[in-house]
């Protein structure tokens, strides 16, 4: 068991650091932007530091797996209703066990809901820890004012969206500093009085999604025909993502088009999309775990398609322009950042009509030449390299030293005694 005399850091000791996410938006299948995130960082951290690095997500059961300098802490929860891919901690004591165990100096919390007051609470015992909160959603917007307004109408919807801005302004004014994916949103919220915050780009693996991994027999191994363009989508199949849109914008394509797509991803729509897609060149292979296998299959696409309205980023856009995919796609939320003017075409949210024209209007110019433009604005600006470079090189620094102000001013309580731990089963690779 790997506990905290066997680091060789403690905070006011110079040395590797001890590292820590929290998150409830992970998944080993089925996983987006946050997964990926996480899995980058991974390797950023063993690669390119000597610090260590305590991941902590949810699980099937409490498991911690210690990899060298890699800890990976799941925390037993039960699947979110309708999402079942995702699972939802609300046994936050053994978060914070485990935090106490590991004493992390930087915990970097990378979701809205319960976990970042957890970290904030294991703050108040341990006043050293800097911590940093990725504004990663516009969760008060897409979480909740879009789900209420459906269900029970404008008013409600408004209403229940500026009370969880105002929870958002109460949490993230407690982190040491915030970085959110886009400009928009950290102006956002500096409205909200939020200002220890900055822009943290996130990256792509361009020798992994490249053009090259174009594969010819792609479309014939999904059993689909046709010689018209061959469209993808890689995400969520849900209600948040708006696939739904996706399916209904195929059926308006012309038929001399002779289209065909993919639906790559799992979620809670999966059954119902596949149903109405039936008897259509639509193909639905489910969630790709292989990184490699999701860039061969971009690859061998011509179009990618995202009916998204609230984007904070879009990583999967970024891998579809990283292999050549000219996109089409809606004109809110990141989209407008990811797809400028000359990669591809952007409509007004939910117009799956205007979606439609669009694909037929950018697969009969120069797709190709919109495809190469596309890459080339990856390569020139996307890199996991320089998204971790910034997060360590200037985020982290930030908060450290605006966390060892707050302590020293005495802003936070002193934990005192021995904290008990529960026992969390331990595996070692």
């Amino acid at each position: 068991m790997l506990l905290n005399g066997d680091f060789p850091r403690r905070p006011g000791d110079a040395g590797p650091l001890i590292l820590c996410d929290l998150t409830q938006s992970y998944a080993p299948s089925g996983g987006g932007g946050i997964s990926t995130y996480l899995r980058e960082k991974r390797d950023y951290v063993l690669n390119h530091t000597p610090h260590h690095l305590l991941q902590i997500v949810p699980g099937p059961e409490d498991r911690i797996t210690v990899n060298g300098r890699h800890i990976f802490a799941e925390v037993g929860a039960k699947p979110v209703h309708g999402s079942p891919n995702y699972r939802f901690i609300l046994r936050t004591g053994v978060v914070r066990d485990i935090l106490a165990r590991y004493q992390p100096d930087v915990i970097e919390s990378l979701c809205p809901w319960v976990l970042p007051w957890t970290a904030i609470n294991h703050r108040k015992a341990f006043p050293e820890t800097a911590l940093i909160a990725g504004y990663r959603t516009d969760f008060p917007n897409a979480h909740v004012y879009r789900v209420a307004k459906d269900k029970f109408g404008e008013a409600i919807g408004r209403s229940l969206r500026w009370l969880i801005y105002g929870y958002a302004e109460i949490t993230y004014r407690e982190f040491d500093w915030v970085y959110t994916l886009s400009e928009d949103a950290r102006e956002a919220l500096g409205a909200r009085k939020i200002t220890r915050t900055d822009v943290l780009p996130l990256g792509v693996d361009t020798s992994m999604f490249s053009p090259d991994k174009c594969d010819p027999t792609y479309r014939s191994e999904l059993g689909l025909g046709g010689r018209g363009p061959l469209l993808i989508y890689a995400g969520r199949i849900d209600n948040e993502k708006r696939a739904d849109r996706l399916i209904a914008m195929f059926k308006k394509l012309p038929a001399d088009l002779d289209a065909a797509m993919v639906m790559m991803g799992d979620g809670k729509l999966m059954a119902r999309l596949q149903a109405e897609a039936k008897g259509l060149p639509v193909a639905f292979p489910g969630f790709e775990k292989d990184r490699a296998e999701l860039a061969r299959a971009l690859a061998s696409s011509d179009l990618y398609v995202s009916a998204m309205a609230d984007e904070t980023f879009g990583i999967s856009v970024l891998e579809a322009q990283a292999c050549g995919l000219p996109v089409v796609g809606v004109a809110s939320g990141a989209m407008p950042d990811r797809v400028p003017a000359g990669l591809g075409l952007l409509g007004p949210t939910d117009d799956t009509k205007a979606m439609a024209e669009n694909v037929v209007r950018l697969w009969r110019g120069d797709h190709d030449a919109v495809g190469a433009a596309a890459r080339a604005h990856v390569e020139d600006n996307f890199s996991w390299r320089r998204t971790f470079d910034h997060l360590f090189n200037d985020i982290y620094p930030r908060a450290m030293t605006h966390a060892a102000a707050r302590a020293r001013s005495g802003k936070g309580w002193r934990y005192r005694g021995d904290m008990p731990i529960d026992a969390v089963p331990v595996a070692a690779e």
